[in-house]
């Protein structure tokens, strides 16, 4: 499977509408919350399945029997093994990622993909209670509202029997790519060095960029 992830759009389409040009072969989209309505919009005009989920700006919407989705969490199948999908401010992301692995765990769960930080993250974390010894983090970040001085970002997700691989892709790269940038999908370990670098933030930092409601 070749999975995009996105999240955190708030009602601001005109990015991710940029990138889907360059994609190709997408499966499945992660769409991490803020706004759930971001998501069905995205679902009827692009055609691919999404899984999404309710952000804290989403209000207190939890599915129906008309929506099933939009819920607090999902948990989405791969070759490889189950990725929990979390908007992450019930988990208070922005101060630990423990409530993360404890709900990815007890959803036998080998990949979190959350968002509300607007910061994008991937982490390889060596677990021995996770499937296969490793727990997947992974923030794609925010593609018109970024955090970590980006310029926007997605999450490319890869998966096989054999491995799962993921990586952050920046907009201003993938843009850029007809002018002379590369544009070009890394993966695996040197993907993940590359997201956690810019990511890396301190509390006091969460506090003064944080600024959505609960």
């Amino acid at each position: 499977m070749k999975i995009l992830a996105i999240g955190d759009t708030h009602n601001r389409l005109n990015m991710v509408y940029d990138i889907w040009q360059k994609l190709t072969d997408i499966d499945l989209v992660i769409h991490t919350g803020d706004f759930r309505d971001d998501a069905k919009k995205l679902q009827q005009e692009l055609g691919v399945p999404f899984v999404y989920v309710k952000g804290n700006c989403d209000g207190s919407y939890s599915g129906s029997l008309c929506d099933p989705q939009g819920g607090d969490f999902a948990v989405v199948e791969t070759e490889k093994g189950k990725i929990l999908v979390t908007h992450g401010h019930n988990e208070h992301v922005n101060y630990s990622m423990d409530n993360l692995r404890y709900k990815a765990l007890e959803n036998g769960c080998m990949a979190v993909v959350f968002g509300h930080t607007h910061r994008s993250v991937i982490e390889q974390t060596e677990d021995p209670a996770a499937a296969g010894g490793i727990l997947w983090f992974i923030n794609p970040g925010s593609l018109p509202q970024p955090r970590d001085g980006s310029g926007g970002s997605y999450a490319i997700i890869r998966t096989s029997e054999e491995r799962f691989d993921a990586t952050v892709v920046y907009y201003n790269t993938v843009m850029s790519a007809g002018r002379g940038g590369s544009g070009v999908e890394s993966h695996g370990a040197s993907a993940g060095r590359e997201s956690k670098k810019s990511g890396d933030t301190g509390f006091i930092s969460d506090l003064l960029n944080y600024s959505d409601r609960f």
